[in-house]
C-alpha cells in the first residue's frame, strides 16, 4: 500500500449511513503533491503500454481518468449516469444495495479494437466499474487494464473483475 497517498484520504465513519466507513478522496486530490504523487503513479504503471483511451467513470473517475490520458498523451472518454449524455449511448445496468443504477457511454465514443484503460477513484463492491466492463465489451473494446486509487478488499470488489488486469494504489481491509 501506498503510505505516502494513503494518509491524505480522511476517513469518515457513519457515512452516508450508520456502520459505513467513507474513504474521502476530496482531501488527496486537494493536495497538490499528493495528487501529483497519485496520477504519476498510476501513469507508471502504464507508461510504454499501448493505450488509447482512458474511460473515467463518474464522477472522482473524471478527476483522476482525465488527468491520466493528458500525463499518457491519450484521449478521455467520460461514462456518465443515465440521461447525462446528449447522444446515442450503450447503458449498462448495476446493482446498488438498495436498487439499481445505470451507466451510459456514447455509442461512437470507443471504435472496435480500441485499447481503454478503466480508471475510478474506489473499488467497493465492483458493481460500478462491472458495468463499465460489460459496455466496453459491446462496444468490443480490449481492456488493457482497470486502476483505481482506493481497494475496500473487505468488500471482494476485485471478485467481480477476474479476468481483467486490475491495480489499485491503496488497499484499506476492514478499519
Amino acid at each position: 500500500m501506498s503510505q505516502s497517498l494513503a494518509r491524505h484520504i480522511r476517513s469518515i465513519p457513519d457515512f452516508p449511513k450508520k456502520g459505513i466507513l467513507f474513504r474521502d478522496v476530496t482531501t488527496l486530490i486537494k493536495n497538490k503533491k499528493a495528487f501529483r504523487e497519485t496520477i504519476d503513479k498510476m501513469a507508471a504503471s502504464y507508461k510504454g503500454k499501448k493505450i488509447d483511451m482512458i474511460v473515467g467513470v463518474e464522477a472522482r473517475g473524471f478527476i483522476f481518468g482525465g488527468a491520466l490520458a493528458y500525463k499518457l498523451g491519450v484521449g478521455f472518454v467520460p461514462v456518465r449516469k443515465k440521461g447525462k449524455l446528449p447522444y446515442k449511448t450503450y447503458q449498462a445496468t448495476y446493482d446498488l444495495e438498495y436498487g439499481t443504477d445505470t451507466l451510459e457511454v456514447h455509442t461512437d465514443a470507443i471504435k472496435k479494437g480500441m485499447k481503454v484503460l478503466i480508471v475510478d477513484d474506489l473499488l467497493a463492491t465492483g458493481g460500478t466499474v462491472g458495468a463499465v466492463v460489460k459496455m466496453m465489451n459491446e462496444l468490443k473494446a480490449k481492456i488493457t487494464g482497470i486502476i483505481f486509487l482506493v481497494e475496500l478488499v473487505d468488500l471482494k470488489g476485485k471478485d467481480k473483475l477476474k479476468g481483467y488486469p486490475l491495480k489499485s494504489l491503496i488497499k484499506f481491509r476492514g478499519e
